[in-house]
């Protein structure tokens, strides 16, 4: 039997302008710290425009309030459509849309005034903290009341992933940001010495693994079968990525402590678990491309799936690279180098934007009763734009990463350094001018992007809204997506 069922697609709608919005805003401080790294001028000697407050704020609102909204957006979306319902409660979804940007709001204000925890990822003080555990406490009973009262039996894989990003999330925002508070703006770790570095990388990395990987590996499991018209490769295969990817990742954080005073024994684990983590890495990643099975000729006419492959390819790239950096010989030329710099960025950049506004891209017709965007070719000209913006950008990185190693490990036949850092540092430059001409190029392409979704909107003005039509369930592993 049919039935019918009005979607709450507004909060979707809202989150989805927001990821764009925060897309250009991080991006363009981006470009502006690459620029102060090449002309340090450019900070005007005004404390809050410098790289060491501004840094902080990029990453946040690339990570949190970009990537954050295109997965607040992804996930009500999924979560409607995949369980045959409303949301539970549209309140808490408008409290969870207003309170995520007034964190976002905070956030901007609050860094450049040097108000930080100094903790990567982490930077935000104690009230701000608490205003995210309320909004992320909403987001969990929204997600999961949706859940609860779902009309279909199983739960889509998509779900799943979403599932275990907001407990985890939870889990490691609380335990990382237990700190004193001693005035509004100003608290200290209840953790001391090593053990608040490996609570710190034990959130960091598993904000990289849950935040910017499981989140997003749930939008690549609705999205892409769905763009593509095809049932997802392997369900079975899923599942083992599900299961494999959320037991190992907790225990990979500290690979990014290598040669410090954490105890050796931790190191080497993080390690191990590192490497062991590259199976269920790409077991997700050719799951998501051999969907694409008997469906590979749209890549010629629909842009949208090229965001999504070519993500797809970064995924693949960056969980490979992660893993073999990890490793100590590897780890003793590459740490504190730009390399990692160009691993982060072939990660944020490559798999976690580019899946997202392939997903943006994708969704916002249809909650605006559109049957596409308002240009195709715009589309094409944004995946170009971004895809060479990204290439330019961790190429260069990589170069300079390699040198700088190479360049600090260098010895006289005395035993004296070849190089002093200054003259690493002179021979990095020119890369850092290629980094900055990567995030224009990449920005240029977000801007074609609000230019897109600004005139779909004005399309869509016009249009009624409608009743969304809902067949009775089939078998979600089969990929028949509603």
């Amino acid at each position: 039997m049919a039935q019918s069922l009005t979607y709450n697609d507004k909060i979707v709608r809202q989150f989805a302008v927001m990821t764009v919005v925060w897309g250009i805003v991080g991006m363009a401080v981006g470009v502006l710290i690459a620029a102060q790294l090449y002309w340090p001028a450019l900070n005007f000697d005004i404390p809050w425009l410098s790289y060491g407050r501004l840094r902080p704020l990029h990453t946040n609102a690339v990570v949190f309030a970009f990537g954050g909204s295109g997965i607040f957006a992804t996930s009500y979306y999924i979560v409607q459509r995949t369980c045959h319902v409303r949301l539970f409660s549209d309140r808490l979804a408008a409290f969870t849309f207003w309170g995520w940007n007034l964190v976002i709001v905070l956030a901007a204000i609050t860094l450049p005034l040097g108000l930080t925890q100094g903790k990567e990822y982490a930077e935000l003080e104690w009230p701000i903290d608490i205003l995210i555990t309320l909004v992320w406490v909403a987001y969990g009973v929204v997600f999961f009341g949706t859940i609860v009262k779902r009309k279909i039996r199983h739960i889509f894989v998509a779900n799943w992933f979403f599932g275990a990003f907001i407990i985890t999330i939870a889990l490691l925002h609380i335990f990382n940001n237990l700190a004193l508070p001693v005035t509004i703006g100003k608290s200290y770790s209840v953790y001391t010495g090593a053990v608040d570095a490996m609570v710190q990388w034990w959130y960091g990395h598993n904000a990289v693994g849950f935040f910017l990987t499981a989140a997003f590996l749930g939008m690549m499991y609705y999205f892409i079968p769905k763009q593509a018209e095809r049932p997802i490769y392997s369900y079975r295969l899923s599942v083992v990525h599900f299961w494999a990817l959320i037991s190992i990742y907790m225990w990979a954080g500290p690979h990014h402590l290598q040669y410090t005073a954490l105890p050796d024994w931790a190191q080497s684990l993080g390690m191990v678990f590192s490497l062991i983590l590259l199976a269920p890495s790409w077991g997700g990643m050719i799951n998501g491309m051999m969907t694409m099975n008997g469906a590979w000729d749209k890549l010629r006419t629909d842009p949208i799936l090229k965001f999504m492959i070519v993500s797809l390819s970064f995924y693949g790239m960056s969980t490979f690279e992660g893993p073999m950096m990890s490793i100590k010989t590897v780890n003793s030329l590459s740490h504190y180098t730009d390399w990692t710099v160009g691993h982060v960025h072939s990660g944020a950049l490559g798999w976690v934007a580019m899946i997202t506004v392939g997903c943006i891209y994708s969704l916002l017709p249809r909650v605006l009763n559109l049957k596409s965007m308002y240009s195709t070719r715009l589309i094409e000209t944004h995946f170009w734009l971004h895809t060479l913006g990204v290439v330019l950008y961790i190429a260069a990185m990589w170069i300079a990463g390699v040198m700088q190693g190479l360049m600090w490990r260098a010895t006289s036949e005395d035993g004296s350094l070849t190089y002093t850092f200054v003259e690493s540092l002179k021979a990095t430059y020119p890369y850092y001018l290629a980094r900055v001409g990567g995030g224009v190029v990449v920005l240029v392409g977000m801007l074609v992007m609000a230019w897109n979704v600004y005139k779909t909107m004005a399309m869509a003005r016009d249009v009624a809204p409608v009743e969304i039509p809902l067949r009775t369930a089939a078998h979600a592993g089969s990929g028949a997506l509603s």
